[in-house]
């Protein structure tokens, strides 16, 4: 046999966790073929791995490139995660995806896409159902490989519109129908938003009986919990009953804790974050600010133990992102996007959603009223919400500043100058939130439980829209896990850090014939430097490539070389659930 191509000299981590050996990969028809010494191999192209390692491409569990992956230049907005060695991506996460859109609320989940995306989505969008996206992906091909899992928000809207409450028998009828028919189409399984509207308002109950449709084809429940703050133990337990009650595999998405603190502390509780950031940063004190996470984790796993298929994973940051809107009261937020510029362009009905933000609680199962979980205006105050990313030229000046900042520019209240700047944006405003400011190594310690546990894999929990000022994930997750926790903190053996971004996704989200480097598996491969991969990308100055890459390949096709980026012809594939 002639073969593709052949890696010769590299240092192979096969994904498994194991320590690296010296071998040669041989790849043919896009999957691997052999693995020994490979000499004297007949091949197309050698490729030289000397005094590099070769790892499985990098598995992104938690994504939402879904949102772009159908655009005709997504090949250009994604090219940073292959530069940094993603091979494949799930999206469809958090209970929002691109499909189903289908039935009299087409509109609706429009208008809610709207708002995320930054524009109107309906040109773009051919299909009703999960099955005519798959398809489509299948026609026009993608430049990676892209799962999907069944967005239970998008189906909600499908049933039931952007309105709250409990689903009725017919509209949880109509759900399952939906969910059945995404499955079907090969769906991984299904993702919720239990902290976003329209998900929070499902109960426990309509997640059971979703779930139940889970558990005979072994697709998997990935959920963002209904609260990463002082009820995040009832979250927790929450997914754990739905799973013991159905005995679906189930996903805790995103792994975070929130502190929990009033408005009236605000400004302490900043002082305070910033004094710990200025010790820590001078005197490098391992401040154990992780330990809340730590104590969640030691329950989790041992429930993992004790047969619970449970998986979870987290981000290697301290800061995450959202729409604005998603830290309005639930009731605010109905009726779609032209509902609630009507509501915040009303005096009287703004200075009521302030007022469910200053007393709102967030009490136990955050569904009705203002009981809602995601009030980080109350959690964290405004000063920790920055700007991310706006349409208009008017308000580019804003991005990367927090809402106290914009506030005293504007000489309004920093509720105001959210408001104002929905209103402004018509509706297309994403904001980073984090304790105290992007690229807080202190805060970011809150994560090293989740990125040094065994049974947390690694994600990016990212999007890239072409405006504004995307999370620093997007160009380094994996960089910054290999260089930073890996090579210079030493918090993670490399082999163990690979299989944390390689099989363990692989495994949690049933994901077959990837993740590890072995004869038959398809080659998504990342040839790199142990001793220079890094990152050079910061939150305010995301858009910068990661050192050390040398080659990545999809599906065999090498799309990043030292000689640069080659999307073209677009090599990845559409991952359907059971299949190799």
């Amino acid at each position: 046999m002639t073969f593709d191509s052949v890696i010769c000299g590299a240092q192979i981590h096969d994904g498994t966790g194991r320590e690296g050996y010296a071998g040669d990969v041989a790849i043919h028809g896009g999957k691997i073929a052999e693995i020994g010494q490979l000499d004297g191999a007949e091949t197309a192209q050698r490729i030289d791995g000397r005094g590099l390692a070769l790892c499985p491409g990098f598995i992104d569990a938690h994504s939402h490139a879904d949102t772009v992956i159908h655009r005709g230049h997504h090949q250009r907005l994604l090219e940073p995660l292959l530069r940094q060695g993603i091979t494949t991506v799930v999206g469809g996460n958090c209970g929002m995806a691109m499909a189903p859109v289908s039935g009299r609320f087409r509109g609706q989940a429009l208008s809610y896409l709207d708002a995320f995306l930054g524009e109107d989505q309906e040109p773009y969008i051919g299909w009703e159902t999960m099955g005519g996206m798959m398809e489509t992906l299948d026609h026009r091909g993608t430049v990676l490989n892209c799962g999907l899992l069944a967005p239970h928000g998008m189906i909600r809207i499908a049933a039931k519109g952007l309105e709250r409450g409990l689903a009725t028998p017919d509209e949880l009828r109509a759900m399952k129908v939906m969910l059945a028919d995404c499955l079907e189409a090969g769906a991984l399984g299904m993702s919720a938003g239990l902290q976003y509207f329209p998900g929070l308002s499902a109960d426990e109950e309509e997640l059971v009986q979703l779930a139940e449709l889970l558990t005979p084809v072994d697709g998997v429940l990935s959920t963002h919990l209904r609260s990463y703050s002082n009820t995040l133990p009832e979250a927790i337990d929450e997914l754990m009953t739905v799973s013991r009650r159905t005995g679906a595999r189930v996903q805790l998405s995103h792994l975070f804790v929130i502190p929990h603190v009033n408005g009236l502390v605000d400004k302490a509780f900043y002082a305070a974050t910033r004094l710990g950031a200025a010790i820590y940063k001078r005197l490098k004190i391992p401040v154990p600010v992780d330990q809340f996470m730590r104590s969640k984790l030691a329950h989790i796993n041992r429930e993992i133990e004790a047969g619970m298929p449970m998986g979870v994973d987290a981000m290697p940051t301290g800061a995450g992102f959202t729409h604005a809107f998603a830290f309005f009261p639930p009731w605010a937020l109905e009726g779609g996007k032209e509902r609630i510029i009507e509501r915040l362009s009303d005096r009287a009905t703004r200075a009521r959603i302030g007022d469910s933000i200053t007393h709102g609680k967030s009490v136990w199962p955050h569904r009705e009223a203002d009981t809602w979980s995601m009030n980080f205006f109350q959690l964290m105050g405004f000063r920790s919400v920055y700007v991310m990313a706006v349409q208009s030229d008017q308000n580019q000046r804003y991005v990367g500043k927090n809402f106290v900042e914009i506030g005293k520019e504007r000489g309004v209240s920093p509720f105001d100058a959210v408001c104002d700047m929905l209103l402004e944006e018509d509706g297309r405003l994403l904001v980073f939130e984090t304790p105290s400011w992007p690229g807080d190594e202190f805060v970011e310690r809150s994560v090293y439980a989740g990125i040094t546990d065994p049974n947390v894999s690694i994600v990016t929990d990212s999007i890239l829209l072409g405006t504004g000022k995307p999370s620093h994930l997007f160009y380094d997750c994996y960089p910054r896990l290999l260089g930073k926790y890996v090579r210079r903190e030493k918090v993670l053996p490399l082999p163990e850090a690979i299989r944390k971004s390689t099989s363990l996704p692989a495994q949690q989200l049933g994901i077959k014939g990837r993740g590890v480097i072995e004869p038959g598996n398809w080659a998504d491969l990342v040839l790199f430097d142990p001793d220079t991969v890094d990152t050079r990308s910061t939150p305010l100055e995301p858009d910068v490539f990661p050192t050390g890459i040398d080659t990545v390949m999809v599906n065999g096709h090498p799309v990043v070389t030292p000689d640069g980026y080659h999307p073209d012809p677009r090599p990845g594939q559409v991952v359907r659930r059971g299949e190799a």
